[in-house]
């Protein structure tokens, strides 16, 4: 049976069965480093995956997106898009070793590429998955073998280096690193999973430490080390703080020093821990696959400055789960692609985790889906490369339309993105921009 019990820095709480009323906001509490660019690192701005773009076609069938340019020279890789200033950053393995990349917005021509790696890291589904955080004039990745580093967004110099071994670092399984650093103030923010620090704050400038946070063993579900997500920042409880799955399940660290708030095991797995959780006023969504689950969390203060969250409800994995792609939360519902290596496409009332629609509807792709909103719309990324249209509304699936892309290689896991009323597709070595404008 599995476990319920929430670790709040030593303490248990009382779970809550009964969903109370809550006031949910589309956007996620707190800035991450955002400069006003259109979609400076994973999930964009806010690191939700929603997308202020508007004026675009929304009928797939009588209008269908154009392939305006493919290019290539991209590495091999699953790791997403971070567009700025007329650039496209990503990673990719490529010249003996795992390189950023930066490229054009206006025809995907490769810029420059630096290799950070002595070879090509070596892991489960070889390739890149970290997207770079853009801020300003630098960029921050973390490669799959750890590596963490800061480079000039003009010309790729290295403005410093650091690697997850610093902190004996651990990943809770053998894919490679998949985290996308969380650039917030003076901070960089990322997961090494190291016994004594689990998640550190390093100085943006100069690489070096500001704070460890250790976490204790919050559970028998999962395992120890880092997971596949990337950290997220909420204000809940009015602390703010940063909120992270990692291999034993979600936490919550405090922003200005590190301690360790809040912990919850149920919603870990021992296999990944993937989707990057979210945070909307006093509350934190968690999910991940593999026969798992999710759950909604209510954060409230505690004794000494602490914060206690405290479980409002439980979903089974047979209600929802969601193994990698992502949850979308818009309005007060929530949107994504259900089952374990499945995108069926569903509808969640976050409020009380009941579903309103989905969950059995196959939808038009095969295996997990990547999921974006843009302009009251869904883009569904399956993993055989088909792109679905669905309508972003509560009160029934539509699907607008459906796109076959002009390339598709492996498993197409990279995250979609839209800047500027295109749509742009990573795919392994290939990078694709259609024209989404509504004519």
């Amino acid at each position: 049976m599995r476990s319920r019990t929430l670790y709040l820095a030593g303490l248990s709480a009382a779970m809550l069965f009964a969903a109370p009323s809550l006031t949910l906001s589309i956007a996620q509490a707190g800035s991450s480093g955002a400069d006003g660019t259109a979609w400076n690192q994973w999930r964009g701005p806010d690191r939700d995956g929603l997308s202020k773009e508007t004026g675009l076609s929304k009928d797939w069938e009588t209008q269908r997106p154009k392939l305006l340019w493919m290019s290539d020279r991209m590495g091999t890789g699953y790791a997403g898009l971070a567009i700025a200033d007329g650039r496209i950053f990503t990673t990719g393995n490529s010249d003996g070793g795992q390189a950023v990349v930066a490229a054009n917005q206006e025809d995907g021509k490769v810029i420059w590429r630096r290799v950070l790696t002595d070879q090509v890291p070596k892991h489960g589904y070889q390739g890149s998955r970290c997207t770079p955080t853009v801020d300003g004039d630098r960029l921050f990745v973390m490669l799959s073998d750890g590596t963490i580093a800061c480079l000039q967004t003009d010309d790729g110099k290295v403005v410093w280096k650091r690697h997850a071994k610093d902190w004996n670092g651990k990943m809770m399984s053998s894919w490679g690193y998949s985290e996308s650093p969380l650039v917030d103030g003076n901070k960089v923010i990322v997961t090494p999973g190291g016994p004594d620090a689990m998640m550190v704050a390093l100085n943006k400038r100069t690489g070096k430490e500001i704070w460890k946070s250790a976490v204790p063993n919050l559970g028998d579900n999962g395992k120890d080390g880092a997971g596949y997500s990337s950290a997220i920042i909420s204000n809940g409880a009015g602390v703010k703080q940063y909120v992270q799955l990692t291999g034993r399940g979600l936490i919550g660290v405090r922003a200005k020093d590190g301690k360790f708030l809040w912990g919850y095991n149920p919603v870990a797995n021992p296999t990944a821990n993937i989707p990057t959780p979210i945070a909307s006023g006093d509350y934190v969504f968690g999910t991940s696959g593999y026969g798992t689950g999710a759950a909604l969390l209510k954060l409230s203060r505690a004794p000494r400055g602490g914060v206690k969250a405290e479980e409002v409800y439980f979903l089974p994995a047979k209600t929802f789960q969601n193994h990698h792609g992502g949850v979308l939360l818009v309005g007060d519902h929530l949107y994504a692609g259900h089952k374990h290596n499945n995108g069926f496409p569903i509808c969640l009332d976050m409020k009380s985790g009941d579903v309103v629609w989905g969950g059995d509807i196959r939808g038009p792709g095969k295996g997990s889906a990547a999921v974006l909103y843009a302009d009251g719309h869904l883009i569904f990324r399956y993993q055989d490369g088909t792109l679905a249209l669905i309508e972003a509304t509560p009160e029934e699936y539509r699907l607008k339309g459906t796109l076959k892309p002009a390339f598709q290689e492996r498993e197409s896991w990279s995250h979609p993105v839209i800047v500027d009323g295109k749509l742009y597709l990573r795919e392994q070595d290939k990078l694709m921009c259609y024209d989404l404008k509504e004519s």
